[in-house]
């Protein structure tokens, strides 16, 4: 089964097994939405045990803690707060609670961090007007040194087979490859996975994923292998280094996952922002949109990467090099390249 298969037969499997779950019902009350939402996650969120471990959240703890915070006649606004505030104890970019006025979230995973991303400077690298091509979210290039720069800013627009197959023939007589997926806050695996294709030969192991089964935190299934496969398509052969900061979330965290596995690549930049649980959307009594990490992405060594992904080489933007229209990280990967010619 290809990797792209199993994440869709993995979330089907889920969503059925949702469905012979007991329904939670609640009333639509301040105390009646407060439980909706904590049972919604107490049965489904995927990550308790390990969040337990990395942060010492105790989910019954923190029933008992913004229980105490409710009140009869609180606004909807006030209500509101106190569950974003609750769910925001998770450090899940992938936990969202959505009314009408606004989005619950919690974005420490790159606000706590160096950007280490300057959107200017980078438009000085890909240059102006016919400078760069563009192939639906990527825009590529190829630099002075021979060095072909592609930027994929998201994976929320599908990639086309032809698309990435004519990239790559363009860029076929450079040196090396930088992908920057800085800032890419992910879309869809199989856009992800599709890009990562076109960097192996032969069909490689990247991860595992698991579901829950039952309403007790370790009910979980067995983990399943996750393959990337190689495209019929045009392939890269020559070595490549990945760009990341702490905004390569989701499903580019799963892409820098993938590439990690493949002998050629190189990461570089910054620890990605990880979110490794795939989302699952249902609705309070209210009305309001509640989502949540459900279904386990491990990584071929069965380690988590909710919390992010380690460059294989640690570099930091320098600020003097942003006031010189420098990008560190770029540099640092188009030398990177360079020198790896001459051994």
């Amino acid at each position: 089964m290809s990797s792209v298969r199993k994440y869709f037969y993995i979330l089907s499997l889920f969503l059925c097994i949702s469905c012979v779950n007991e329904e939670i019902t609640s009333s639509d009350t301040i105390r009646g939405n407060f439980e909706a939402l904590w049972q919604l996650m107490d049965q489904r969120y995927c990550f308790f045990d390990y969040k337990k471990e990395q942060l010492g959240v105790d989910w019954d703890e923190i029933h008992e803690r913004y229980a105490a915070k409710l009140s009869p006649d609180m606004s909807s606004q006030q209500l509101f707060e106190v569950l974003c505030n609750m769910i925001g104890e998770l450090r899940d970019g992938h936990v969202n609670l959505s009314a009408v006025y606004d989005l619950g979230r919690n974005w420490s995973y790159y606000e706590d961090y160096d950007r280490n991303y300057d959107a200017e400077v980078v438009e000085q690298y890909l240059g102006k007007g016919n400078d760069y091509l563009i192939a639906s979210s990527l825009k590529y290039r190829i630099l002075d040194d021979n060095i072909a720069y592609v930027r994929c800013e998201s994976f929320e627009n599908p990639l086309g087979d032809g698309n990435l197959s004519l990239m790559f023939d363009y860029l076929k007589g450079c040196n090396g490859l930088i992908l920057d997926v800085r800032n890419n806050g992910g879309g869809s695996l199989d856009t992800a996975d599709k890009l990562a294709s076109r960097f192996t030969n032969e069909k490689t192991l990247v991860g595992y994923v698991y579901h829950k089964t039952g309403k007790g935190h370790n009910d979980f299934s067995k983990p399943e292998p996750v393959y990337v496969t190689p495209s019929d398509g045009v392939r890269w052969q020559k070595k490549t280094v990945v760009l990341t900061n702490r905004e390569t979330f989701s499903a580019a965290n799963d892409l820098v996952k993938s590439m990690k596995c493949f002998p050629n690549v190189t990461v570089l930049g910054d620890t990605t922002g990880g979110g490794s649980g795939m989302p699952f959307n249902q609705e309070l009594p209210n009305g309001w949109g509640l989502r949540f990490s459900a279904v386990v992405f491990l990584d071929a060594n069965r380690n988590h990467t909710e919390f992010g992904i380690a460059p294989d080489i640690s570099v930091s933007i320098n600020p003097d090099d942003v006031s010189k229209g420098n990008d560190t990280i770029i540099e640092a990967a188009r030398s990177f390249l360079n020198n790896s010619l001459s051994d």
